[in-house]
């Protein structure tokens, strides 16, 4: 018989209006614009990490289209044509995630300050998770860490100079886990952050991780006082990660290395390269303002605030793979 009820109770999406009631009158109270953007596109991210939803083909183009990620790219367009600061709620979408914690449609809250720098939009990434979810629901402040001494507490490694060897040993790597993960380092690097490292989080309060590999940078800037690490930091709440955040590259030469960079990864890894952002490098040259950003998934935190492990619980229709 075909299931049709939802996934989820009224109590749920009464719970949601209250975290997205309290949400924009935190912006609107900081007099940050909310905005919107569109979900389809002739462009996809470069991300290896992140794998578009496709359209092959339809009768309003030839060419395959793409479902939106993020909203990043147009909200950093909006930012160089001369926007203020602003927030965005909108629907994303990504290939090849299921489980307990990812859905391939999701609802993403993202948003930019101009000006910032790391230390000061880290505050607000934390500010706008304790007004969503209320203070008293915190036992304790927020623990900020960078992420290289996370490692070594954890597994006392260093990742910005482990091999993979030491990382596999970590996680008691068999062939079969060395043979999927091979030589890519930042996969290793992940999960050994994902198994060992934020497990030890304190499960009690927030716990922000800073400072990245340049190799995980994505499309923050790298450190002024430190190449090797990124202005890029990561909010988690127990071993849960709730937002990605960093200072914003501003460099169009940068970032279309970069792109081609993932281009040459995803061709070792087997995967489709995808057509550049045309439109967000010549944004770039245009001059896009030094701001900072953080995107969020709000069924993450839906989660958090209902004290549950299964994205489903605070889904109204889950997405369900054929059987």
């Amino acid at each position: 018989m075909t299931r049709w009820q939802p996934t989820s109770g009224a109590s749920a999406a009464r719970t949601r209006s209250v975290l997205l009631r309290r949400i924009r009158r935190f912006f609107e109270t900081a007099n940050v614009l909310e905005v919107d953007t569109p979900a389809l596109s002739r462009h996809a991210v470069s991300d290896t990490q992140i794998e578009s939803l496709e359209i092959p083909q339809s009768q309003v183009s030839a060419e395959a289209l793409f479902l939106s990620t993020s909203p990043e790219f147009c909200m950093k367009r909006l930012l160089a044509a001369g926007y203020p600061d602003i927030y965005s709620i909108c629907r994303v979408f990504r290939d090849g995630e299921s489980g307990l914690r990812h859905q391939p449609e999701f609802t993403m809250l993202e948003w930019y300050r101009l000006g910032f720098g790391l230390r000061e939009i880290i505050a607000d990434a934390i500010a706008v998770i304790q007004t969503a979810l209320g203070k008293d629901f915190f036992d304790a402040d927020a623990v900020q860490t960078d992420y290289r001494d996370s490692f070594l507490r954890a597994v006392d490694i260093d990742p910005l100079t482990a091999s993979i060897d030491e990382l596999a040993a970590v996680v008691d790597a068999d062939t079969s886990l060395r043979a999927s993960l091979g030589e890519y380092r930042d996969d290793w690097l992940d999960l050994v952050l994902a198994t060992h490292v934020a497990p030890t989080f304190a499960q009690d309060r927030l716990t922000v991780l800073q400072h990245y590999p340049a190799s995980q940078a994505a499309l923050a800037r790298l450190c002024p006082d430190d190449p090797r690490v990124a202005d890029r930091f990561e909010v988690f709440f127990g071993a849960i990660e709730l937002a990605n955040g960093y200072v914003e590259l501003t460099d169009a030469t940068e970032q279309a290395t970069r792109m081609q960079s993932d281009d040459a990864e995803r061709l070792t890894r087997g995967r489709k390269r995808r057509p550049h952002d045309t439109a967000l490098l010549a944004a770039l040259e245009s001059g896009l303002p030094a701001s900072a950003g953080v995107a969020m998934g709000l069924e993450r935190l839906h989660m958090v605030c209902a004290g549950s492990d299964d994205i489903r619980d605070v889904i109204t229709f889950a997405f369900e793979a054929p059987e």
